[in-house]
């Protein structure tokens, strides 16, 4: 894993330790929002998963009924990537 994304994942920890614990569950998605990001940015690096996690993020609110949603596959190789 890339110093990046180490570095990405710190906030999400401490969210996950100290802040989740105060304010409870709130995620309207499985998995939740942190896990989530967590396993996109380990699966598909900082920038992609970074990118992935925050557009996750901003789907989690009132206007949108949630429900399953989890981290796509990393693609085998880009002809892969373009055909999905």
């Amino acid at each position: 894993m890339s110093l990046a994304s180490k570095i990405l994942l710190l906030p999400i920890y401490f969210y996950r330790y100290f802040i989740s614990p105060l304010i409870g569950p709130r995620c309207r998605f499985y998995p939740s929002c942190s896990t989530y990001a967590v396993e996109a940015i380990k699966i598909h690096g900082a920038i992609k998963g970074g990118y992935l996690a925050f557009k996750r993020i901003l789907r989690c609110n009132p206007l949108n009924e949630g429900g399953e949603d989890p981290v796509p596959a990393k693609a085998c190789c880009k002809k892969c990537e373009k055909n999905h």
